[in-house]
């Protein structure tokens, strides 16, 4: 008997053997058993997660001959030749090689008369992302208003290529990437069936391999029960699957952690010298310390996809790290992965990556180096005193600097009537800028006297407000104490935000 490779052997025959899409197998059913079916379905996502399958099923349970049913029976005429593909009212199309306007159009026309024996006309266009527009446009009408006998099931990977006038005629159902935990469970099952020998460390292998698609995984594992003889190895799989154990990336990550450079650039070397692809390596350190991130989150860890005790040291490390760090790492590396797929020397890129991560845990909060943290850097970073000089000495405080001027700025402001201050007080009976109390029995006035008097004396040019941060400045109350606090008159020098904002 001829072999048959195990993706097509496991193939479901029924929505119960549909692995990870529970959500759409349940949509499915409940539209068959009440009747309730679109003109048109549309199904999205990865490749190998069981879209034509899913549509195959879907033309089964219409046409099965005990009646539409939830699952098909697979022993009347209709199922065994949809499964075959030999029913000649259930068409499976590929839309890339049958994607002209001209074939399109022969298409709509043939669909208009009846199904030869089944109750409904089935057509399944695959990829049908790789249609023409012409050919879109030739589907509009038959796909809005086909006849009673006819059910069309897109199939696509791309859906964005798909155009808006064909969406909003569909039924769309997207088919997710199957987790890892249920593809270990499904390669499982086919290795207890056929029977592999496969230990489960090797089936999470071939399940992260597999990036979701169930097609993939059962390839890769019966790819590996070929080279096995019928049985799987941890070390076969981890070599032909081009994938490194826990223990490489954890080295990686606490090199990384404590900015060990040559440590990292040994296990640069080790992953060329054991003929690892270099770009498969990025992708997997990238996972883990995801994976990381997560534990320092303080995610679920059965979560992660690792024995016990790789994942409590995996654990371990995270903590320690914190999650800013390696959030920084996890960021850097991110940007760095266009350079890894492209360039030409892969393993340079590497290095130069994991390099540049070991260099930001050294880097310190800018916050924290403000604050003159010791532990921040190697330069002693002294905090200001309250009166803004070391120590919080009023009188050591230096004077208030002024706005620069610009050029074609009149240094001296004029007021509302058009005079400036100087002008004004060569007008005007002389007065006594500043006079301190001889006999020194006087005292300051408050505050907000002081103030008053200034603006006021200042002919309402200045802020207010101004006035009043300009007092609180350690340099102005050393002024007031040496002269008593008898401001009698005020020359802004600069501008106000308040003349600031009129210009």
């Amino acid at each position: 008997m001829t072999y048959q490779v195990l993706a097509r052997k496991w193939r479901p025959q029924d929505f119960d053997g549909l692995v990870g899409q529970e959500a759409i197998v349940t949509a499915l059913r409940n539209a068959v058993r009440d009747q309730r079916i679109a003109q048109a379905y549309l199904f999205s996502g990865i490749r190998g997660v069981g879209k034509t399958t899913a549509a195959r099923l879907l033309a089964k349970a219409l046409n099965c001959e005990n009646g539409p049913a939830e699952n098909p029976c697979n022993e009347c005429t209709a199922c065994r030749e949809i499964t075959s593909g030999s029913d000649i009212d259930v068409l499976e199309i590929d839309a890339a090689t049958y994607s002209k306007v001209e074939q399109v159009r022969e298409l709509t026309e043939s669909l208009r008369y009846g199904p030869a024996r089944d109750r409904r006309k089935v057509v399944v266009l695959d990829e049908v992302h790789r249609l023409s527009r012409q050919a879109f446009d030739a589907l509009l009408k038959i796909v809005e208003e086909p006849p009673a006998h006819l059910t069309f099931i897109f199939a696509t990977t791309e859906i964005e290529a798909v155009p808006a006038t064909i969406l909003s005629r569909c039924q769309e159902f997207h088919f997710r990437r199957v987790p890892a935990n249920e593809l270990v469970a499904h390669l499982r099952k086919i290795c207890d069936a056929e029977p592999i020998d496969a230990s489960d460390t090797a089936l999470r292998l071939i399940a992260r391999a597999g990036e979701g698609s169930v097609r993939d995984s059962v390839a890769l594992l019966d790819q590996l029960a070929t080279f096995g003889g019928g049985s799987v190895a941890e070390e076969d799989a981890s070599r032909l699957l081009g994938g490194l154990d826990a223990a490489t990336f954890e080295t990686v990550l606490r090199a990384m952690l404590s900015g060990d450079g040559a440590a990292l650039t040994r296990q640069v070397e080790s992953i060329e010298d054991r003929g690892y692809d270099p770009r498969s390596a990025f992708a997997q350190t990238l996972d883990y310390i995801r994976d990381a991130l997560h534990l320092a989150l303080d995610a679920d860890s059965a979560r992660i996809d690792l024995p016990e005790d790789e994942r409590a040291r995996m654990a371990e490390l995270a903590k320690s790290a914190g999650s800013e760090n390696l959030l920084r790492i996890l960021h850097l590396l991110v940007r760095s992965e266009p350079l890894v797929r492209r360039v030409e020397d892969p393993a340079l890129a590497l290095e130069i990556a994991w390099l540049r991560a070991a260099e930001l845990p050294k880097l310190v909060a800018l916050e924290r180096a403000i604050a003159g943290d010791p532990g921040a850097s190697g330069v002693d970073v002294t905090p200001l005193g309250e009166a803004g000089a070391p120590g919080g000495s009023a009188s050591a405080a230096p004077p208030a600097a002024s706005q620069p001027r610009s050029e074609n700025r009149d240094p001296h402001p004029q007021d509302g009537s058009g005079n400036s201050p100087s002008a004004r007080s060569a007008d005007a009976p002389q007065r006594e800028v500043s006079s301190v109390d001889a006999s020194g029995d006087s005292d300051p006035p408050e505050p907000t006297v002081a103030r008053e008097q200034a603006s006021e004396a200042a002919g309402g040019n200045v802020d207010p407000e101004l006035l009043e941060r300009a007092a609180e400045h350690p340099g102005v109350q050393a002024v007031l104490t040496v002269f008593g606090g008898r401001v009698e008159s005020i020359e802004p020098t600069g501008t106000t935000p308040s003349q600031e904002e009129a210009r």
